[in-house]
């Protein structure tokens, strides 16, 4: 694998235990950081399996948080 292709990989992964990081995912998701934490934990670091764990649990009714809310 060339260094191109594993950075542009590593650019597609969440690392929680970066702040900064996570509160960057936090922010694109429209999601709080606990929910990205939480999110990862469920189905591993690759934002493309986040967002859809994500939407996912934004359409269950024991998501917790109302639709569309703001992360504080």
């Amino acid at each position: 694998m060339s260094d191109d292709k594993a950075t542009d990989e590593r650019k597609w992964r969440i690392d929680v235990k970066q702040e900064y990081e996570l509160c960057a995912w936090a922010r694109h998701f429209n999601a709080s950081e606990q929910r990205v934490r939480e999110a990862v934990q469920a189905v591993g670091d690759r934002a493309d399996k986040v967002r859809e764990h994500l939407a996912r649990s934004d359409t269950s009714p024991s998501s917790g948080a109302p639709r569309g809310e703001r992360p504080r």
